[in-house]
């Protein structure tokens, strides 16, 4: 029987399906370079500042390219988009293995953040593509799951992989299952499900009725006017908050579980807990959201969802400050994770909203400033434990101030508030620039932030080893 003769098909869970596989495979390609460290310091004769620039470059093209991957997913669709994007990342991933010396390495992982650039926009454009508005909230729950999944599993997987078949050849393995991935897409996956012969005339009827947007904001706005709205600010600087906290789950938790509990060998691993919290808060919050929304609380289905999140960011954060013990420092900031990681879904289902047909740029533009978020967690974390009070509790302090003003983001965040269309075209070409420059300056001031902090450790380094060996040598790093 064809297609069109049955009854409601499912082919849009399959979709889903897909791209959490996906997800999962975007953070284990992320996650290998972590577990090797080591052994490509050795290898390549790496100091460990430039090792630092090639953990840190990836996130330079990463950021830089959110916005224009997102637009080529807009534009080309994202059955093309992700099997191009998917495939360069992975390429990059595996050339990561053929790297010979420091440069080689700088430029294939710079080259592989801007390949992984469009891996969450064209996902979100396929979802406005093939979901009702009702479901896209549990989809971008899932969707999001499998990359906090993919993180802890390689936490476990890559360190086994590398001492197996070398650091070299994992980078290999990973890019072939990046090439598998994008080869399954390009077979199954249309960019509007008619195309699809397995899609019944009910299935698409259910879909087409369901992308009836509920909400009359912005979706036939250009993506200039959504760019520059409240709207748009709002939605960037409360991603940017989440990220600052969830970001210390994939950059210093082990080490600093480590550090703060020498005399238990377990502590490290305790690193994979948060993450599969993460994972546990996508399904909530995808089901929450859901739920909201088919009850009738449209708006409230995003905004409560977020603000519980964040709500809980804050407590996690502030009671995780106040002990000393390892298994309430643990089980605190799981629930901050947890928290931080229930914003995922209506944060990216609000993208859909007020983006529409540039759901893929706008959700780059969200993602853009989350990850300077990220970039800026990961650089001053440390700063603050050496530089400020000697005790990471200033930073989860910061984090806790960033979420509870992110709730106050959430209280202003509308989806149907109308965009400013009273502007001239002019006037909103001349914000958009003013806008996106502001932003590229912010992302590469993190990156400077991050060049200038590693030069000032290693001066420090080598202040205190030349106190060793000469101690008459200066005690001034600026005489250095």
């Amino acid at each position: 029987m064809s297609a069109t003769g049955r009854g409601m098909t499912h082919q849009r869970f399959i979709l889903i399906g897909i791209l959490f596989f996906h997800s999962v495979n975007t953070y284990m390609d992320r996650a290998c370079i972590a577990s090797a460290v080591d052994y490509i310091k050795k290898d390549l004769s790496i100091s460990g500042e430039v090792m630092g620039l090639v953990l840190g470059i990836f996130a330079v093209g990463y950021a830089l390219f959110q916005v224009p991957s997102g637009w080529i997913a807009d534009k080309l669709g994202p059955r093309k988009a992700l099997t191009i994007v998917v495939s360069v990342w992975s390429c990059f991933t595996a050339l990561t293995g053929a790297a010979r010396n420091a440069a080689q390495m700088l430029i294939l992982r710079f080259l592989f953040g801007v390949g992984e650039a469009g891996a969450f926009p064209g996902a979100t454009q396929a979802f406005f593509r093939w979901l009702p508005v009702k479901d896209r909230g549990l989809a971008h729950g899932i969707n999001f799951s499998g990359s906090r999944l993919g993180a802890a599993f390689s936490l476990f997987l890559m360190p086994w992989l590398i001492v197996q078949i070398g650091w070299r050849w994992t980078f290999a393995v990973n890019g072939l299952i990046g090439i598998i991935w994008a080869t399954v897409w390009l077979l199954w996956f249309r960019d509007n499900p008619k195309d699809n012969p397995k899609v019944s005339e009910a299935e698409l009827d259910y879909i087409e009725r369901g992308r009836a947007s509920e909400f009359t904001a912005t979706v036939k706005a250009s993506f200039a006017e959504v760019f520059t709205s409240l709207n748009m600010s709002l939605a960037m600087v409360q991603y940017f908050a989440s990220n600052v906290t969830f970001f210390i789950s994939l950059t210093w938790l082990p080490s600093y579980l480590k550090d703060q509990w020498p005399d238990d060998p377990r502590a490290v691993y305790f690193s994979a807990a948060p993450l599969i919290f993460a994972a546990f808060a996508n399904w909530v919050a995808g089901t929450m959201v859901t739920q909201l929304f088919q009850r009738g609380y449209h708006v409230g289905s995003r905004r409560v969802t977020a603000i519980v999140g964040f709500s809980l960011g804050v407590v996690g954060l502030l009671l995780a400050t106040q002990t000393e013990n390892l298994y309430l420092f643990v089980l605190w900031f799981s629930v901050a994770t947890f928290g931080v990681d229930m914003t995922l879904s209506p944060s990216w289902a609000f993208c859909n909203d007020i983006g529409g047909a540039n759901s893929g740029a706008v959700s780059g533009s969200m993602n853009m400033v989350g990850n300077i978020g990220a970039a800026l967690s990961a650089i001053l974390f440390p700063f603050f434990q050496d530089d400020v009070t000697g005790s990471a509790n200033s930073f989860f302090l910061l984090a806790a101030g960033l979420n509870f003003g992110a709730i106050v983001m959430w209280c202003f965040m509308n989806p149907n508030r109308l965009s400013d269309k009273q502007l001239s075209p002019a006037a909103i070409r001349q914000r958009f620039i003013a806008m996106l420059t502001g932003l590229i300056i912010l992302t590469l001031g993190a990156v400077g932030l991050k060049i200038y902090l590693g030069q000032r450790k290693a001066r420090l380094k080598a202040q205190a080893e030349a106190v060793q060996v000469d101690p008459n040598a200066p005690t001034d790093p600026n005489q250095l």
